[in-house]
């Protein structure tokens, strides 16, 4: 929420979002809740004076809260300074109704915390002198160490909880009856849904069992449970009514919660439910989607995140960048400089020697960032230097431009298949799709269908981060594959992830005629000669599976389309032989962090890229730790984990001491279950461990990087790594990735040997992989990695010295630039505009204050080239940052006339100044003669005093007493009438 003050009065309140910073929506009023849970009031504060005078140990404290300050850990202080001692329940109404579920859970759980409370207590008292470490008080011999501290409990017991509680009181249990200390009232004993993992037919029999009991003839209507099915939404409502009738199990289906009549039978109702449970006493079974499918679902929001640099990772001070002309330099920050009145923000660029540039910002189009592997040697300005090394790098991309060519035109010669994106089933398999797809990953999905209708090969990349819609992507497309008769395989790097992957495709084409099996080493080789029987025999439509569908025995009848997921994670060999898969079919590759010959291979336009940018709505960035190991860090994440009913992940990559680490955290953690699972394990065994540790039976999966991809668990919140100095970017990426899915705050501890030197790139991709926590990070850590690791050629390691002496963004434009002249194209140059009018047009600094919010303004406002933009740029400064001041509205107009530059190709508007004011020179532009005696007629009602056309020049020159902020409005108005825009519509 964000308020706007006029003064000390409110003058609007907006919901925004927190991607992107924009209002979504206007608040007519809002409720502000308390932060903390004490305030201290002028009772509570006369206390704390009171103590600070006969409780000198704690004085410090006292004093603060006795001052009315608010600090970390005051709560801890409120049993000294409260009056009574009441508790929530205490303030509930006789009409109210208390639910304890699982009281003796709940007892349980009360009385650890206040055990750790206790000794805490204990340890605190001897720290600061009330009890001797023999366990004697002050002045006293007699006290036992067990003796109670001089400190009122900061936890009640649990049995005073509800002691004065004037509301009813309910039970709800798994046990049979009340325990003999359970608490008065009426008990509810529930009992949990069958889980889905491993055999989903046993939770489909035991629904059936409860819906067809209630409709027995014979039953009376108090002996019939009403059976409630809560999908996530109305496709999936439709689909789990008829998927479930198909099996036999009655569901009357229900879209307005209004037509719901709770009525014994089964019944559908879209309630987005965590959990579900059957009490068989109350005569009530609710069944959630979650517990159904066996996925938690976490719907992404449709509001795309704006102003993000889609390819290079922003500008911090220190960072190599490339300008255009003059090579090589060192980014030194945003600076403001004065000339006369007018003042102008600058980039400061430090090239060799003391050679410095003040780049102004609607000049930021002219520099990227160095991304090149090493340490690059700064460049001298004036660029003779730099154009000499550009031109060598030039003539050495020939041979490399040469080869994408042979391969492009391979490819785009070869004959593939023309698929029908609108095939049979396609818009019921759109609908049935439980998220409204993010406008990017809509983009996607149609990008990579038109690919498939062309009759050439798709090969299109698309790289989003862990949850970001990657794989309904592949659903649509590999459905696609299948309306038209066509096979399609899906190959993942993990049997887990092959898996997971065949639970998602299985549930998605429920409704429709499609076989989909798994091909994988859980399998038994019965199982395994029949799927690829049925692959051979075109009986099976969808195959998904690992390395093991490279296998020479597998023979596709006829293979339509190729998805393989996670590409980084297979060897040479592997891609070797899905080259020869991939001869004739259409390829999709999916990835969070793809490989550097893979991005290489998108960003010159050998593949083509989509990109997924849109995290989930309720996703939270990680917190994550990168330090050295420390076992007290551990046991407290574990512990914090468990007391929130979650799980964790303990990453160990070596299998042979694995069982070493999992006692060790056994004796570290006693009370956590912990289970061991690693590649090396027999299938069985392995299976059985995931199933039971996705159901909640473990609490700590201690693993090897088996989990990397693809496991969604949303109950894991917490990862430790112990050696995360051994892992590759991608890697701990991807890792990381596995934890948060649930919109719970997660955690991750990336931990190094403590005392042991790591080697600079070790400790480059722990700094990275700290620093890059927010969402949708994953291809800034592929763009980072390539940046660690060295681009070198895209098709061998000749070129990695030209890519450092150019940098990685401009090697591929120079490769670009040869492939095009070989296909006979005109390359493209870079549209170059500078607009040099000496006003004060700048961000003051009171008005954006994050140096990294004004340049990204800046390099917003230098990307233009339409008014839309303009008026969405201005627009969101109003809504972020308030009305606009002078010198940014200056900004917004020069950015207007920089809309009409690149509208009548025109790059340069310069101001001359002369004795009698000055001249605007504006072009280059060719005039007919009709418009030049259209442009003397325009400037007659201007405050442009005359107006010259020089036709060798192909420029235009309007004479102005006095260069003002409003003469770039006259400007741009003067443009608009020389030669009009086309009539929009």
């Amino acid at each position: 929420m964000r308020i706007d003050l006029w003064g000390d009065e409110v003058d609007r309140l907006t919901q925004f979002s927190v991607a992107d910073q924009r209002s979504v929506a206007e608040l007519a009023q809002t409720q502000i809740y308390p932060a903390r849970e004490m305030r201290p009031d002028a009772a509570m504060r006369e206390r704390a004076a009171a103590l600070a005078v006969s409780e000198p140990w704690c004085r410090e404290h006292m004093e603060r809260l006795s001052r009315g300050e608010l600090f970390d850990g005051m709560e801890s202080w409120l049993p000294w300074l409260a009056a009574d001692e009441i508790v929530l329940p205490d303030l509930l109404g006789p009409d109210s109704l208390v639910l304890l579920c699982e009281p003796r859970r709940l007892a349980d759980r009360a009385a650890d915390i206040k055990a750790e409370t206790d000794d805490l207590t204990q340890s605190l008292a001897v720290t600061w002198g009330l009890r001797s470490p023999d366990g004697a008080d002050d002045g006293s011999d007699t006290a036992s160490r067990d003796a109670p501290a001089p400190f009122p409990p900061l936890h009640i017991a649990f049995d005073r909880l509800l002691a004065h509680c004037p509301a009813a009181v309910w039970s709800v249990d798994s046990t049979a009856a009340p325990t003999a200390d359970g608490h008065p009232g009426p008990h509810v004993t529930t009992e949990p849904w069958l889980p889905v993992a491993g055999d989903p037919e046993r939770l489909v029999a035991q629904l059936r069992r409860l819906v067809l009991g209630a409709e027995r003839p014979g039953v009376s209507a108090a002996e019939r449970p009403v059976v409630v099915v809560a999908a996530e939404g109305d496709g999936s409502a439709a689909r789990l009514a008829d998927t479930l009738r198909a099996h036999e199990v009655p569901l009357r289906l229900h879209n307005e919660p209004s037509s719901f009549d709770p009525a014994a039978g089964g019944h559908v109702v879209v309630a987005p439910l965590e959990g579900g449970f059957i009490a068989p006493a109350a005569g009530v079974a609710v069944l959630p989607e979650a517990e159904f499918t066996g996925r938690r679902r976490v719907h992404r929001a449709v509001r795309r995140r704006t102003g993000v640099a889609p390819t290079f990772e922003d500008l911090s001070v220190g960072d190599f960048v490339v300008h255009h002309h003059h090579g090589i330099a060192r980014y030194a920050g945003l600076v403001r400089r004065a000339f006369g009145d007018d003042e102008r923000d600058y980039l400061e660029l430090e090239f060799r020697g003391t050679d410095r540039l003040y780049l102004p910002t609607e000049q930021i189009d002219f520099i990227r960032p160095y991304i090149g592997g090493e340490t690059p040697r700064l460049s001298r300005m004036g660029g003779s230097d730099f154009q000499r090394q550009k031109a060598k790098v030039r003539a050495a991309v020939a041979e490399v431009a040469q080869e994408l060519v042979v391969l492009y035109q391979r490819r785009i010669t070869t004959s593939g298949n023309a698929f029908d994106p609108h095939g049979l089933g396609m818009a019921e398999l759109a609908d049935s799709f439980v998220y409204t797809p993010t406008p990017d990953q809509r983009r996607t999905i149609d990008d990579v269908l038109a690919d498939m209708a062309e009759p050439v090969p798709m090969d299109r990349l698309v790289c989003g981060d862990v949850g970001f819609g990657k794989t309904e992507v592949a659903v649509r497309a590999a459905f696609c594959a299948v309306s038209a008769g066509k096979q399609a395989a899906v190959l993942v790097p993990t049997t887990l992830l092959a898996q997971q992957h065949h639970q998602t495709f299985a549930e998605r084409y429920a409704d429709h005629p499609v076989r989909v099996e798994v091909l994988s080493r859980f399998l038994t080789p019965v199982e395994q000669r029949a799927v690829v029987a049925g692959v051979a025999d075109g009986t099976v439509d969808v195959v998904i599976g690992t390395h093991r569908l490279l296998s020479d025995d597998v023979k596709f009848k006829n293979l339509g389309l190729l998805v393989v997921d996670e590409e980084q994670r297979f060897g040479v060999s592997h891609k070797e032989s899905i080259k020869h898969l991939r001869a004739e079919v259409d390829v999709l590759t999916l990835t969070a962090t793809p490989i550097p010959r893979t991005l290489e291979m998108a960003l010159t336009g050998i593949r083509d890229l989509s990109l997924l940018q849109t995290p989930p709505a309720e996703r939270q960035p990680i917190l994550t730790h990168v330090g050295a190991y420390d076992e007290r860090a551990v046991s407290e994440a574990i512990r914090r984990e468990l007391l929130r009913e979650g799980q964790v992940f303990f990453v160990h990559n070596r299998v042979a001491d694995i069982g070493v680490v999992a006692a060790g955290l056994a004796e570290l953690v006693p009370e956590a279950r912990i289970a061991v699972a690693h590649g090396q394990m027999d299938e069985g065994t392995l299976e059985q461990i995931v199933i039971d540790f996705w159901a909640g039976a473990y609490d700590v999966l201690v693993c090897t990087t088996i989990i990397e991809s693809g496991i969604d668990m949303p109950s894991v919140n917490t990862l430790v790594v112990d050696r995360a100095d051994l892992l590759g970017l991608g890697q701990l990426h991807q890792i990381r990735g596995r934890v948060g899915r649930s919109g719970q705050r997660a955690y991750a501890y990336l931990f190094h040997p403590e005392g042991r030197s790591l080697s600079e790139e070790a400790y480059e991709r722990l700094r990275t992989i700290g620093e890059s926590t927010e969402l949708g990070s994953g291809y800034r850590i592929a763009m980072r990695d390539l940046q660690l690791r060295g681009a070198g050629n895209l098709l061998s390691g000749v070129q990695s010295g030209h890519i450092a002496a150019v940098g990685y963004d401009l090697y591929c434009e120079l490769v670009s630039e040869a492939v095009a002249s070989l296909n006979g194209e005109t390359p493209a140059q870079p549209a170059e505009m500078v607009i040099d009018l000496p006003l004060a047009a700048h961000l003051p600094d009171g008005y954006v204050a994050d140096a990294t919010g004004r340049l990204e303004a800046y390099r917003r406002l230098g990307a233009v080239t339409e008014l839309v933009e303009v008026a969405d740029i201005e627009a969101e400064w109003i809504d972020r940052y308030g009305p606009v001041p002078d010198a940014a509205q200056t900004l917004l107009h020069i950015a207007l006339l920089r809309t009409e530059c690149h509208r009548l190709g025109m790059r340069t508007v310069a101001f001359a100044p002369g004795h009698d004011g000055g001249r605007v020179r504006f072009g280059p532009l060719e005039l007919t003669a009709s418009e030049e005696l259209r442009m003397r007629r325009i400037c007659a009602g201007t405050p442009f005093s005359a107006a010259r056309y020089k036709a060798d020049d192909r420029e235009v020159q309007l004479s102005v007493r006095a260069l003002k902020p409003a003469t770039v409005g006259h400007l741009f108005a003067f443009c608009q009438q020389l030669r009009p825009p086309p009539a929009s519509g």
